[in-house]
């Protein structure tokens, strides 16, 4: 093997910066070095994994899931294999810019042409199309609803329910339907009261803890230790060992594609299987502020309450290729091979087998999920067949899962726009003293106003199918993007081995074609 140059690395010069988007060269400082790699020190230094963990496996696992397997058997869920190895990858070559240069993926992807303004804009665009609607704070209050009132929210008449009556002139039969009618409209409305409190209850939780990513970690460590917890031991009580085996067969079942699938369905399963989308480009964010690399030497975003006194800056630092901090890279890509491969990927694969698998061996096969939810399903058939305190602790499992991933999705919305403006606009560096917590807290409290507006836009299920399109739209573009950045910006002796490249591609090119035939579907119905 070659011996690593010992001099310093190149940085771009004045002309140079127009190809790197015209945003400030980097400065140089020292990689700094890792903890000694131990078992004690990797529960020290990762953590971001945990946070994406808790934030992926919720609408995924918990209602795509267990409703495309119910729906159209086990054997799709080879897609969720694809989906969680190809975001491994992007998450990894996302993670890599920021080791080395200290800023965060979409930083790099700012600096390639046509530049920081046009793809600053793209992103801020892209993320509120993709997180603007808070998709999961209806399904987790939900959950609340059921554990105050000990029932699930009534649902509404269908509208064939009415024309059958209609056409019977069953008067008691239209009667029952009308009270129906009210008692949905009862429920959800307080079902709405709940779900405008979990809004509220993201907002506050995220203004404390030192540094954002430090709370959310905590909060996420816990939130998982009590799901894996829970669905281990039910899964053990009730499941038969022959669907144990059938379920994990149906992750390897390749190509198996079932007759009369929804393409929507299909599309928002392959995005959120793992994380999708803007939540996978965030990763690089919470790694820079946990201080991974060479993001310990730029900072990161404080909390409003309790916060330390940190300033972020908006340009990165690279080190020099020298043989001592290659040595140095290698221990700290050691820890975020076990934060991205045996915590999230791991974690993402036990998350939808557990899901799916007591939904398996619970809810009849064919039942639609769209309304009534995997979750509430699986909690009430446990509580009248086996014991009632499973009602509440199978719904706060619910709650845990789907409480996190809105408690993410709602930091990775406003710290994607953060940093994305704080990156691209020296007017927003001045603005409040140069305080980029007062830009994250300015902006959480914009989009906390919106999100209570936003849930009246459809169901939950309606509008986690549309963060999952978009999800896959923002994976097709970005998989190229970070194919870029890593083969122009990066020195060669840390860019990606040719397979890494190659599976960046595929990426884009898988998602970007199911997004293509879910978009063609709905279009298509549209002027049907």
């Amino acid at each position: 093997m070659t011996e690593p140059p010992t001099s310093g690395v190149t940085v771009p010069s004045a002309s140079e910066q127009t190809s790197r988007g015209k945003l400030p060269s980097w400065e140089v400082a020292e990689l700094p070095e890792p903890l000694p790699f131990s078992i004690r020190n990797m529960f020290k230094i990762i953590g971001p994994g945990a946070i994406m963990l808790a934030a992926s496996i919720g609408g995924g696992e918990w209602l795509i899931g267990p409703a495309t397997v119910i729906k159209h058997g086990p054997g799709v869920l080879w897609i969720a294999t694809v989906a969680i190895v190809l975001q491994l990858i992007f998450n990894l070559e996302g993670i890599r810019y920021t080791l080395y240069t200290g800023e965060p993926a979409l930083s790099g992807i700012m600096r390639l042409k046509p530049g920081c303004r046009f793809w600053g804009g793209a992103y801020v665009l892209l993320t509120a199309m993709q997180l603007g609607v808070p998709a999961l704070a209806p399904a987790t209050a939900v959950t609340v609803f059921g554990m105050m009132v000990n029932r699930v929210p009534v649902a509404a008449p269908a509208d064939d329910e009415w024309q059958d009556v209609a056409h019977a002139g069953a008067v008691e039969a239209e009667a029952m339907l009308t009270k129906q009618q009210a008692e949905a409209k009862s429920d959800s409305s307080f079902n709405l009261k709940i779900t405008y409190g979990i809004i509220v209850v993201t907002l506050l939780i995220l203004m404390f803890g030192g540094t954002i990513e430090r709370m959310l970690e905590w909060a996420s460590w816990f939130m998982i230790g009590y799901i894996f917890i829970f669905l281990i031991g039910v899964n053990l009580w009730f499941v038969p060992g022959t669907i144990w085996a059938s379920t994990l067969a149906g992750f390897f079942d390749f190509g198996n594609w079932p007759t009369g699938v929804e393409p929507l369905l299909m599309a928002t399963f392959f995005a959120t299987a793992g994380s999708g989308g803007i939540g996978n480009l965030t990763i690089s964010n919470w790694i820079r502020d946990k201080g991974f690399g060479m993001g310990a030497v730029v900072g990161a975003i404080p909390s409003v309450v309790g916060g330390k006194e940190v300033r972020l800056s908006h340009v990165g630092k690279v080190f020099a290729i020298t043989t001592d901090n290659l040595r140095r890279w290698r221990l700290w890509w050691k820890y975020v091979v076990l934060d991205q491969v045996w915590l999230w990927a791991l974690g993402c694969f036990c998350g939808m087998f557990l899901n799916v698998n007591l939904a398996r061996a619970i809810i009849p096969h064919g039942t639609d999920l769209s309304k009534v939810g995997a979750g509430a399903f699986q909690a009430q058939y446990m509580a009248e067949h086996f014991w009632r305190g499973l009602w509440v602790l199978g719904l706060l499992n619910g709650f845990w899962i789907l409480f996190s991933t809105q408690l993410g999705n709602t930091d990775v919305l406003v710290r994607t726009l953060t940093d994305t403006l704080w990156t691209a606009s020296s007017r927003v560096r001045r603005w409040r003293d140069g305080s980029i917590a007062q830009v994250y807290y300015s902006l959480l409290l914009v989009f906390t106003a919106w999100g209570l507006i936003a849930v009246h836009l459809g169901t939950a299920m309606t509008l986690f199918k549309y963060l999952g399109t978009m999800a896959g739209v923002v994976m097709a573009i970005a998989g190229v993007q970070l194919y870029l950045v890593n083969t122009r910006l990066l020195p060669r002796e840390l860019q990606p081995s040719w397979w890494r490249k190659a599976a960046l591609l595929i990426c884009s090119l898988a998602y970007g074609a199911m997004s293509l035939v879910a978009g063609y579907d709905v279009v298509s119905k549209w002027f049907a």
